[in-house]
């Protein structure tokens, strides 16, 4: 019985290794197919059956960053006049010199990609500093309240962004926020923030009192104890909680599209944007999808260690 028992357990090992291994290749083909993508060749970008074996080549990330514009040698362009279909074919989006002469200019990536870095950076760190803080105040004092506050806190992200972007859009541009770095981060940041509350407070809850207590005894202040006792006892926390805020404000779309629509656009509403401006560039717009991909992969690889504790916060109790 119990060498038959061992044949199942070993067929269930290979099943179980052989569906992560197929999951594993499922999950990986968009992203190997964008990668491939963004090195092959233009005319190689959409052929069928697809092509697997080419000669990498970097222009399509020469073409992301730089607008080469071809204009016969004396040839001038009306460009304040033109209509705007005639626009995108002419500069891509960014205006030209009107001198007549084939120049490089720069594309709309990468002021898109700064856009999108100082967003959600910002954000980032607003939403885990006042997050962290109305964490402990839960956590260590007696609120009023204190369920109901909590609730409302985490009805923020009961609703879809794009349900209230409308009426965000209305009172941003009522008060000229639309279209602003620090109109993306307000609102980035109070959407991440209750993210921020919940996760933190579990964390919170984990550190001891004593810690806290013994450090009042020494003479700390309350201020002074929060600073060099619990934040270091919260750091795993707070790494956790930063990687999801990134994530999130890195990736949102709906309020990006709708808030922005040049000075303070981010690349997530650009990229697909590339689609419909005349003939499309799969490999440059694979480029900048790629690119896009990497500064959230980067920053989640260097914090892994704490990933697995921050998304079982609170399992294990005082």
């Amino acid at each position: 019985m119990g060498t038959v028992t061992s044949a199942q357990q070993k067929l269930g090992n290979r099943l179980a290794n052989v569906m992560i291994v197929v999951a594993l290749i499922v999950f990986l083909a968009p992203i190997y197919w964008i990668g491939s993508t963004a090195f092959k060749p233009r005319n190689l970008a959409t052929t069928v059956p697809p092509t697997i074996l080419f000669t990498p080549e970097v222009s399509p990330f020469v073409k992301l960053f730089t607008k080469r514009v071809q204009l016969k040698p004396n040839e001038k362009v009306d460009y304040d006049n033109a209509p705007w279909w005639e626009k995108i074919v002419i500069d891509g989006g960014e205006r030209i010199s009107r001198s007549g002469k084939g120049e490089v200019q720069l594309s709309g990536y990468p002021s898109r990609f700064l856009n999108s870095l100082i967003v959600a950076i910002t954000s980032t760190f607003l939403a885990v500093a006042m997050g962290t803080i109305t964490a402990y105040g839960f956590s260590r004092f007696k609120v009023a309240g204190e369920e109901d506050w909590l609730f409302f806190i985490l009805s923020t992200r009961m609703l879809p962004p794009v349900v209230v972007a409308i009426p965000m859009f209305l009172m941003y541009r009522a008060v000229g926020l639309n279209d602003t770095h620090i109109g993306l981060i307000i609102l980035y940041t109070a959407f991440n923030v209750s993210f921020a509350v919940w996760l933190m407070k579990g964390f919170i809850d984990e550190i001891p009192r004593e810690y806290e207590e013994a450090a009042l005894v020494d003479g700390y202040t309350r201020m002074e104890a929060f600073w060099k006792i619990v934040l270091p006892e919260a750091a795993t926390g707070i790494a956790a909680t930063a990687v999801f805020c990134f994530i999130t404000a890195w990736n949102e779309y709906a309020f990006a599209l709708i808030m922005t629509n040049r000075k303070a656009q981010t690349a997530p509403p650009f990229i697909p944007s590339q689609v419909g401006s005349g003939l499309p560039d799969w490999t440059v717009i694979a480029s900048g999808t790629a690119l896009f991909l990497l500064p959230v992969a980067i920053f989640t690889f260097l914090l892994r260690n704490h990933l697995l504790r921050g998304m079982s916060f609170g399992a294990i109790r005082k």
